[in-house]
């Protein structure tokens, strides 16, 4: 099924937008709850998967949501076309943190891409979202991501979303050592496994993790510098602290100690 061509523009910087041009008939899959704004003569329905499927009955609708299930995603995708008969209509998705929108031509990248198991947001009509399980055990066990990933394959454009800074890396018979959550995307063909980060006190006291994610072989990858995890766990640890009882203190105790003083703390 060939994708459907659509146009774009992306909106904003740190909170983006991406807004979609519709032709008459022309299809943007979305994951659930993405949408932003939509024009007139845009309609939308939920259904079970990307669209596909149409050929394959009930039991491999049934199937694919399943498999999204398993993603933590919802079992259903929404459909916005544009129903009307003549001119262009828009209909816009946010990213639901902080950070990047990532436009995708996937025959620029041999028509498959491998994703973190959050990260996509839309895609036009025809390509197909799916799940990827990672072959080595303690890839999935210690990649911060576990065994699934989502899996994107077509011809057409889909929008990625990723955390803070995105660095877009091509590698050519290299290696990459990478901290697990920071990996948003990369080619289906590069090797990704997970390797021990160093010696036990690097381990225990360097603050990077016991474990780091190393892609080798040709291909891209995309990497994000603020990981919703990381954004998350930081957050929680500062309403820990004033949950507590205590003050937040920074960064630096001693800056945060002169700062409880000042204060009269």
């Amino acid at each position: 099924m060939r994708s459907h061509e659509l146009d774009y523009e992306i909106l904003g910087d740190d909170i983006q937008i991406v807004e979609i041009e519709l032709d008459p008939g022309e299809v943007v899959v979305a994951e659930a709850g993405a949408m932003n704004y939509m024009e007139d003569d845009i309609t939308f329905e939920a259904k079970m998967g990307d669209g596909t499927e149409a050929d394959t009955g009930i039991m491999g609708k049934l199937l694919g949501a399943g498999k999204r299930a398993l993603t933590g995603e919802s079992i259903f995708m929404t459909h916005f076309r544009h129903s009307g008969s003549s001119g262009k209509r828009r209909v816009a998705f946010a990213a639901p943190y902080p950070g990047k929108i990532i436009p995708v031509d996937m025959t620029q990248i041999g028509g498959e891409l491998l994703c973190q198991k959050d990260a996509f947001l839309c895609a036009a009509l025809g390509t197909k979202v799916s799940i990827a399980f990672t072959k080595k055990f303690g890839t999935g066990l210690f990649g911060g991501e576990g065994f699934i990933l989502q899996r994107l394959q077509g011809d057409g454009l889909a929008f990625v979303h990723a955390g803070g800074t995105v660095i877009k890396k091509e590698l050519k018979g290299e290696t990459l050592r990478v901290d697990t959550g920071c990996i948003v995307a990369f080619s289906p063909n590069l090797d990704y496994s997970i390797e021990q980060s160093g010696n036990l006190k690097s381990m225990v006291f360097g603050g990077e993790g016991m474990f780091l994610a190393t892609l080798r072989g040709t291909g891209t990858v995309m990497l994000q510098s603020m990981p919703f995890s990381r954004l998350a766990d930081r957050i929680m640890k500062q309403m820990g602290s004033r949950a507590g009882g205590g003050r937040s203190q920074g960064e630096g105790s001693i800056l945060g100690a002169l700062g409880n003083m000042l204060d009269g703390d």
